[in-house]
C-alpha cells in the first residue's frame, strides 16, 4: 500500500514538474516561492513571503507545492502593486533608478559566484549598503513587476478641509506663477471666485488673510516657489543648492578651456580721432588653474575673433608681449598649446561648422545650455576682474559707468581718447597681473601641491598642473591651425582646372583629376582668394589661382567684380541682339542683289585664281609713302 501511495505521489509530482515553467509561483500552505531557473533536477527559487535571497533546491523538494496565482501572493503578503500609469513622475524616477541598480544582478541571478561580487560592486558604486541592494533585488524577483520598486506616496495625516482646498487652488492659480502676484492679491482673488455670489457679494463666512498666510507658510516649498515665479533657468542659475564641486567636476586637471566673449565697457577712437565704438574681448580660461590661455581683441566678434583667439593661444607669449613693448618671463604666461577640451555656450560662432572643424585636431567641444553663464564661471569671473582692473584708472577716458542707459546720463562716447593699440597694451598688462600676481582664492590644494609649495597664482598652478598626470594639451602649428579653421567648400575638377567659388585653380600633378572630373573638399580663405587647399587624407594641398586679375583680393571684392561684369555684359545684350539683326539684314541685302541663275565655269580654276591674285595685289610700300 505504501509503495502504491509512493508511486502515485511520484506520478503526481512528475506531472507537476513537467508542467512547471520558469517564473511560476508555487505554494505550500502559507509559503509561496517563485521559480527563477530550472537546470536538470535543480531549481532556483526565492521565498516571496520572507524575501530572502534565491537558493538552489532539488526538484524533489517541491513535491508538496502546487502552482498558485499572483492574487494568492498578494493576499498572503498584503502587498498591492500600483498600476504604473498611476505613479507620479517622482515615483517613476525612483522606480527606474532602483531597477537600473539591480539589473546587472538580475541578468546573472543563477550564477552563485558572480552574484555576491556584483552586489558588493553595485553597493560601492551607488554608495548604498549591500542589504539595500539585496532588498530591492528580492522584492523585484518576488513580484517581477517594476512598480513594486516605486516608493509609496506619503499619506497625509488628514484630508484637507474645503477652505484649505480653496486656499491651495488660489495659491496655485495666482501666487505660484510668473506674474509674481502678492499673497494679498491671491487672497482677494480667492474670495472673489470662491466666496462671493453671482452679484459679487461676500459670504458670511470665509477664511481670514491670516489663515491664508498660515496655510501658505505651512505648505510652502522653496523649490516650487522659485521655479514657478522665476522660471527653471533662473532657479538653476541663482537659487539651486550649490552642493557640487563646480568646475572641478569636469576639470580635474589642466586642459579644459572655457571660451566666451564680451563687449568692453569703453569707447575707443581711431588714429584720426574719430569714434569707432566698443571693442570685443574674446578669451580662453583654463578651468582648472583659471589661467588666461589666450585672448583676442577686435572690432568684430564671431568666427573671426575665434581664429585670432586660437592663434594667440599657441603663440609664444614672451614674443607676443614684446611686440607691444612689454617684457615678461616665460613662467609668467607659459601657454603655447591648445586645451584638449573647449567648453562654450550656445553662441552661433561656437556651433558654426568652421569652429566644429577644430575637432580634426583631436579637440572636444562641449556646448553648455543657453542662459547658464554660471556653468562657465571662470571665464565670466575673468571678464569681471579685467574690467574692474582697468576701469578705475580710465575714468573720463571713454569708460562706461553703470548709469549710461539712464535718462539724462552723460554721453561717455564724448570722452573717448584711447586707440585700439593703446587699449590692447592695457589689456595685456591686466592679463599678466591676472595670471602671475593675482591670488587665486579657495583653490583646493592637495597634499602634493602643499608639499611642493605651489604659489596661489594661476601661472604657478598651471605650471604644476602641466607636470601632473591627466594634463591634456595639444601641440599644433599655426599653419595647421589656420587651415583647420578656414571655411570649407566643394571644389569641382574639370578641363579648365579646379573650380571653387566660381574661380579656377591649378596644381602640378593633377592632370588625371582635371580630365576625370569629380568633386573634392576644399579649404579657402575669404580674405585672400590667391590660394585654396584641397583636403586629402588629412593633409592640405595648395592650389594657385589661374585668373591673376583677382590675385590678392578678398572673396567679397571678387564677387562684386564678377557681378559688375555680369551687369555690364547683360546691359550690352540688347545692343548685341540689334547688331546681329542688322548684320543679318546687310548680308541678306548683299546676297539678294546677286543673281543665282548664272552658270559657274569649273575649268582652269588654278589659272583663274592666279589672275585674280595679280589683279588684287597692292603695293603696300607705295601706300605707306603716300600716307606719309
Amino acid at each position: 500500500m505504501l509503495q502504491e501511495n509512493t508511486g502515485s505521489g511520484m506520478a503526481l509530482w512528475i506531472g507537476v514538474w513537467s508542467l512547471m515553467k520558469k517564473y511560476d509561483l508555487l505554494r505550500s500552505g502559507d509559503n509561496i516561492i517563485r521559480v527563477l531557473d530550472v537546470q536538470q533536477e535543480s531549481v532556483l527559487v526565492i521565498d516571496c513571503v520572507k524575501q530572502t535571497m534565491p537558493v538552489w533546491m532539488e526538484s524533489a523538494w517541491l513535491e508538496s507545492h502546487t502552482v498558485c496565482s499572483n492574487e494568492e501572493l498578494f493576499e498572503i503578503t498584503g502587498i498591492r502593486i500600483m498600476d504604473t500609469d498611476a505613479l507620479d513622475a517622482d515615483q517613476k524616477k525612483v522606480m527606474h533608478e532602483r531597477y537600473t541598480m539591480i539589473a546587472p544582478v538580475v541578468s546573472l541571478i543563477s550564477d552563485d559566484k558572480m552574484r555576491p561580487k556584483l552586489i558588493c560592486s553595485i553597493a560601492e558604486e551607488r554608495k548604498v549598503s549591500r542589504q539595500t541592494v539585496r532588498k530591492y533585488l528580492c522584492l523585484y524577483l518576488s513580484y517581477l513587476d517594476l512598480a513594486v520598486l516605486a516608493p509609496k506616496k506619503r499619506q497625509n495625516e488628514r484630508e484637507l478641509t474645503q477652505d484649505e482646498k480653496n486656499i491651495r487652488w488660489a495659491l496655485n492659480k495666482y501666487f505660484y506663477t510668473t506674474k509674481k502676484q502678492s499673497l494679498m492679491t491671491a487672497y482677494t482673488m480667492m474670495l472673489k471666485e470662491k466666496y462671493c455670489n453671482a452679484m459679487g457679494v461676500l459670504a458670511e463666512e470665509y477664511p481670514s488673510f491670516y489663515q491664508f498666510r498660515y496655510f501658505y507658510r505651512k505648505t510652502r516649498k522653496m523649490q516650487n516657489f522659485y521655479i514657478s515665479r522665476n522660471g527653471l533657468k533662473n532657479y538653476q542659475r541663482n537659487n539651486r543648492p550649490l552642493t557640487g564641486e563646480g568646475v572641478r567636476e569636469f576639470a580635474s586637471s589642466v586642459g579644459v578651456g572655457m571660451l566666451d566673449a564680451t563687449v568692453c565697457d569703453i569707447y575707443l577712437v581711431n588714429d584720426a580721432g574719430s569714434l569707432v565704438g566698443r571693442p570685443i574681448l574674446t578669451a580662453c580660461i583654463d578651468a582648472y588653474s583659471s589661467l588666461c590661455c589666450g585672448y583676442s581683441l577686435s572690432w568684430e566678434g564671431g568666427v573671426y575673433s575665434l581664429r585670432g583667439l586660437m592663434l594667440n593661444i599657441i603663440t609664444d607669449k614672451v614674443m607676443w608681449c614684446k611686440r607691444f613693448g612689454i617684457s615678461i618671463q616665460k613662467q609668467d604666461w607659459d601657454c603655447d598649446m591648445l586645451p584638449a577640451t573647449f567648453v562654450t555656450d550656445m553662441g552661433s560662432e561656437y556651433k558654426s561648422e568652421n569652429f566644429e572643424q577644430i575637432a580634426e585636431l583631436g579637440i572636444t567641444v562641449v556646448n553648455l545650455p543657453s542662459y547658464r553663464p554660471e556653468l562657465k564661471g571662470p571665464v565670466e569671473k575673468f571678464f569681471d576682474l579685467i574690467q574692474d582692473l582697468y576701469k578705475k584708472y580710465l575714468k573720463g577716458k571713454g569708460v562706461i559707468e553703470p548709469d549710461y542707459q539712464e535718462r539724462g546720463a552723460h554721453d561717455y562716447r564724448k570722452d573717448a581718447c584711447l586707440t585700439m593699440a593703446d587699449f590692447e597694451k592695457i589689456i595685456l598688462h591686466c592679463i599678466i597681473y591676472y595670471n602671475s600676481q593675482r591670488i587665486v582664492e579657495n583653490f583646493p590644494y592637495d597634499e602634493a601641491m602643499i608639499g611642493a609649495k605651489v604659489k596661489p597664482y594661476a601661472s604657478c598652478i598651471w605650471k604644476w598642473g602641466k607636470s601632473q598626470t591627466g594634463a591634456n594639451l595639444i601641440a599644433v602649428g599655426s599653419r595647421e591651425l589656420i587651415l583647420t579653421l578656414l571655411p570649407r567648400a566643394t571644389g569641382r575638377f574639370g578641363r579648365t582646372g579646379l573650380k571653387v567659388n566660381k574661380l579656377r585653380y591649378h596644381c602640378e600633378g593633377y592632370t588625371e583629376q582635371y580630365l576625370s572630373g569629380g568633386t573634392v573638399n576644399v579649404a579657402y580663405n575669404p580674405e585672400d582668394v590667391t590660394s585654396v587647399w584641397v583636403i586629402e587624407d588629412g593633409s592640405y594641398v595648395e592650389f594657385i589661382l589661374i585668373e591673376s586679375r583677382f590675385e590678392g583680393k578678398d572673396l567679397t571684392t571678387v564677387k562684386e567684380l564678377q557681378d559688375s561684369q555680369k551687369i555690364i555684359v547683360k546691359g550690352a545684350e540688347k545692343d548685341n541682339l540689334q547688331a546681329r539683326i542688322n548684320l543679318a539684314q546687310h548680308i541678306e541685302a548683299i546676297a539678294g542683289s546677286v543673281g543665282t541663275d548664272k552658270d559657274v565655269h569649273m575649268k582652269n580654276i588654278r589659272n583663274t585664281r592666279k589672275r585674280e591674285q595679280g589683279r588684287c595685289h597692292q603695293d603696300f610700300m607705295k601706300e605707306g609713302r603716300n600716307n606719309d
